[in-house]
């Protein structure tokens, strides 16, 4: 296997128990695998401060139950009593969001249910399914105000089981291309780093069981999450400079949804990932345009991600990713709803003749993303009565005006169509504009792939290919700049025009990964499908974000294939947003205006219910003058100019090195080895609970069920010849539809819920049953018509036939329990020794898994798997471990029992 310079760090902490004494909380969390615990105390009897201590020392399990026993001996109330527990057992968890305080004391809020949502080279990205909130100081100590509970009612109207999600490995707050640009960063750098960590934030335990290795070590890299797309952030600041990272987990808010591509059988995984910005956010006629910070309303990172899944390492894998942005239109303006009018009257309200609030918008974009920014504005052009088209020409002249302080190589580029006069024209194909608009953006921005162009690619060049815009590298290609889209809501029109640039950008980046011959995808193909389905849902969960009600017009209304009962829906969905804004958006506003901290409580202050307006809250510069003014011609960040087109955040410099953190590992430590994280081999596994079999497949649910029928997913099929057809069966889908899209507001059917139940050990850990996962929260709908089944049975060979074995037969009960005593034998044996005793075993493990190219050709990443070499003693060991599960138990010697006498000596005498 290609040697991995640096891989992501695996937070320790995935599994939590809290458990409570009168004067105490204490934390426990652990690795999956139960063999490294951390412990946190929090102190009950501070009525309104937070006290944590966290001693940064890995425990055992030996050590940990040890503690909780000397603390639930210690905490009873007669010595020896057995009666009455000292140490209860309070609830279990799978992360910390973090702590808020009202008028009161403190409270934590932890995370109780999650569910599988993606996965990404092996790190598994998951979603909120519930959340308890406990109050930390005890009941003897708790000075009571009578507006807390309000307060509390505020803040729990933010429903974190709709549509956050986190990871433990992956940072959900940066694209796949700065997180493969960070582990690629070059050894010297690296190691440079290390001996910074280590001298800033010395821990006797950092470098435990690594020794001077040479070239064994991997390093382990951990980057400061972007602030921006961080909801939880404020939670976290009371403790996060106090605790181990391990503890800190941060969520995003917005869509995540993930669906397997089969291309004859090799598995690509497409994902889509949306970011909702934490700064000025909030619901749509109350957040519109920019703050004084040049933060906007609405603004979302849309990042599309393709992947092998073949071959799940980030150094061996091929990855691509393409990312787009969308946002309010970057002005002081705002709408007025007290008119009660359905489109109330757009007014600026403040003059800007520099573009102060565009400079620090686009300032940010230039050195997140790089140039170009190209800014497609699809609001109307020609109206009767001038509505949006004033939103029109203040942008004009705001780009004009920062375009002339810029180098024309890196101005930004400004594209304007008014989509709904187009709609309205029979003469004109929305979707044909769209997609030569789409050719031209791609071809500038280009996309992020991490391997080089194919070799057939080189001796077939394609004129598109030819003309592709990007970074090119040794290692592939990087996006450069953004596309920024917009129109007054940024909801129906932007979701629209966002897929046609996705799909142009998943034609490029199938072809990058030689799936197929031309970079071009017709509609009407089941990798069309599946990835027109990925973005309604996307749409869809955006706009009820945002909105209150899900997208009006689809991908098929401006296809005009919309079926005329979609008519009727659109005028319901309307309707529902209308009284969303109307009636219920005032409180969202407040709940995310208490859940992010930009309100807080504080007492003789106004109430948040008092306030008549949250504008000074989002507008700092109302409440005090700036002592420093921005230039109003040199308007971007010093050094973000002399990168372009590369994004600052991505150059190797001080600055963005400071924002890391880098250890150096055995290539085998839990840390970082993604293999264990990904595999569990010490856990019980269940096909039927396994994520990649249960998340949406082309060929399953999009590929025609007809005999004859060619099965690439890139073939154009006949609306009557699909499975799963976004046009077909409409009316049998429309229940399954319903539900997919309202789960961001209700939570899953029981079978579908990450279930954390208690454990019956000492140690503090609960095992985890997350239940049948589901994608996307899509309740799979499975039409049971005998047609249908025996179409299937004459298409799809059976596994029979293929591989020998029936694999449908359940498998018998003694086969169940020998594979049952089999795992409970090799997890009794997942014990941790000492470091120095492991590693003449990890020595030996470097040369058991070698991934070796079968290609000629460097590019190519095919590879190859040797079996591993085993000795003949080690072939006994295990046959003995086999019989053993069986229950045959081999006799034993002398020397067993001369080990079982010492081994009792040492442990309990």
């Amino acid at each position: 296997m290609p040697a991995a310079a640096a891989a992501p760090l695996i937070s320790c902490v995935q599994k939590l128990v809290l458990y409570e004494t009168r004067a105490r909380y204490f934390l426990v969390g652990s690795n999956p695998a139960e063999t490294k615990y951390r412990v946190l105390k929090i102190d009950r009897t501070e009525p309104k401060d937070l006290v944590i201590i966290d001693d940064k020392h890995v425990y055992t399990q030996q050590e940990v139950r040890e503690l909780l026993g000397r603390l639930d001996l210690g905490n009873r109330t007669k010595i020896g009593q057995k009666g009455s527990s000292g140490l209860s057992r309070a609830v279990s968890a799978f992360g910390v969001v973090g702590f808020v305080r009202f008028l009161e004391g403190y409270y934590i809020v932890l995370i109780t249910k999650r569910r599988k949502m993606a996965d990404i080279g092996g790190h598994a990205i998951y979603k909120i399914e519930d959340t308890n909130m406990i109050y930390i100081p005890n009941d003897s100590v708790r000075v009571t105000h009578p507006d807390e509970a309000r307060y509390l009612r505020i803040f729990q109207n933010v429903d974190l089981s709709s549509n956050f999600y986190f990871s433990y490995s992956y940072d959900l707050s940066h694209s796949l291309q700065y997180n493969l640009t960070v582990l690629r960063m070059p050894l010297e750098i690296l190691k440079t780093e290390t001996t910074h960590t280590r001298q800033e934030s010395f821990d006797i335990f950092e470098d435990e069981g690594l020794s001077a290795q040479g070239g064994s070590g991997v390093f382990g890299i951990c980057s400061k999450p972007y602030e921006k797309y961080v909801w939880n952030g404020k939670l976290l600041e009371a403790v996060k400079n106090t605790v181990h990272r391990d503890w800190l987990l941060y969520i995003i808010h917005g869509f995540c949804g993930q669906s397997k591509l089969l291309i004859y059988g090799r598995p690509i995984y497409v994902t889509l990932i949306a970011r909702r910005s934490s700064k000025f956010a909030g619901t749509r006629f109350l957040k519109r345009g920019a703050n004084c910070e040049g933060d906007v309303a609405n603004e979302v990172e849309t990042e599309q991600i393709l992947y092998d899944a073949s071959v799940m390492s980030f150094s061996a894998g091929s990855y691509s990713s393409y990312v787009q942005v969308r946002g309010s239109v970057p002005l002081y303006w705002s709408q007025d709803i007290s008119t009660m009018m359905p489109k109330p009257p757009i007014t600026l309200d403040q003059a800007d003749p520099f573009a102060h609030v565009a400079a620090l918008h686009f300032d940010q974009m230039l050195q997140r993303f790089g140039s170009p920014i190209i800014i497609l504005n699809l609001v109307k052009e020609r109206e009767k009565r001038k509505h949006e088209r004033i939103l029109s020409e203040e942008l004009v002249a705001a780009v004009t005006y920062l375009n002339q302080f810029l180098p024309p190589e890196h101005a930004i580029i400004y594209i304007p169509w008014d989509m709904a006069k187009y709609t309205k024209s029979k003469l004109c194909n929305v979707l044909d504009r769209l997609n030569v608009i789409a050719e031209s953006v791609v071809k500038k921005t280009g996309f992020f792939v991490n391997r080089p162009d194919s070799y057939c690619s080189i001796l077939r060049p394609d004129e598109k290919w030819n003309e592709l815009g990007g970074c090119v590298v040794s290692t592939g290609r990087l996006q450069t700049g953004v596309l920024r889209t917009n129109c007054v809501d940024c909801l129906d029109r932007t979701n629209t025009a966002q897929f046609m640039v996705g799909k142009c950008a998943l034609a490029y980046q199938l072809y990058s990964l030689g799936l197929i011959d031309k970079p071009n995808l017709q509609f009407d193909t089941d990798a069309v499908r599946l990835f027109e389905e990925l973005y309604e849902d996307h749409g869809d969960t955006l706009s009820l974000q945002y909105g209150g009600s899900q997208l009006v017009h689809r991908v098929k209304t401006y296809r005009k294939i919309a079926p005329w009962t979609q008519h009727s829906k659109d005028i319901m969905q309307t309707l529902s947003r209308y009284y969303s804004n109307a009636f219920s958006d005032a409180d969202r506003q407040d709940s995310i205006n208490l859940f992010l901290g930009v309100f807080k409580p504080t007492e003789g202050k106004p109430h948040l219910w008092e306030l008549p307006t949250d504008f000074y809250l989002h507008h700092k510069n109302t409440l005090g003058l700036s002592q420093t003014r921005r230039s109003y011609t040199y308007w971007w960040t010093t050094d973000v100019l002399k990168h372009l087109p590369l994004p600052f955040d991505e150059v190797t410099c001080a600055e963005n090195r400071r924002k890391l953190t880098v250890k150096k590992f055995h290539k085998y430590e839990e840390e970082i080895d993604i293999h264990n994280e990904f595999f569990r081999p010490y856990e019980l596994s269940s096909f039927d609970e396994t994520f990649c079999l249960a998340m949406t497949n082309s060929t399953r649910d999009f590929m025609p069920k007809n005999m004859g029928i060619d099965p690439s997913p890139f073939t154009v099929r006949k609306p009557d010849e699909t499975g799963k057809s976004v046009l077909a069966n409409k009316s049998n889908r429309e229940e399954t539809v319903l539900q997919r899209k309202t789960a961001a507001s209700a939570p899953p059917p029981p079978s579908e819920e990450a279930v954390s139940s208690s454990s019956e050990d000492d140690s503090g850990t609960d095992k985890e049953d997350e239940g049948a996962v589901s994608q996307r929260s899509t309740p799979v709908k499975v039409t049971d018509t005998g047609d249908n089944t025996k179409i299937t049975e004459n298409v799809v060979q059976s596994t029979k036939d293929v591989y020998g074995v029936n694999l449908s037969d359940v498998p018998s009960e003694d086969d169940l329990k020998i594979y049952t005593r089999f795992v409970q034998l090799g997890q009794s044996q997942h014990k941790p020794d000492k470091s120095s005793q492991q590693f003449c075993s990890k020595l030996h493990l470097d040369r058991v898994i070698n991934l070796i190219p079968i290609s000629s050709f460097s590019q190519d990443n095919i590879y190859e798997v040797q079996p591993p070499r085993a000795d003949r003693k080690s072939i006994e060991i295990f046959h003995a471990h086999i019989q053993a599960g069986k229950g045959n138990m081999q006799p034993l010697g002398k020397e067993d029992f001369l080990m079982y006498r010492e081994y009792i000596r040492n442990r309990y005498l």
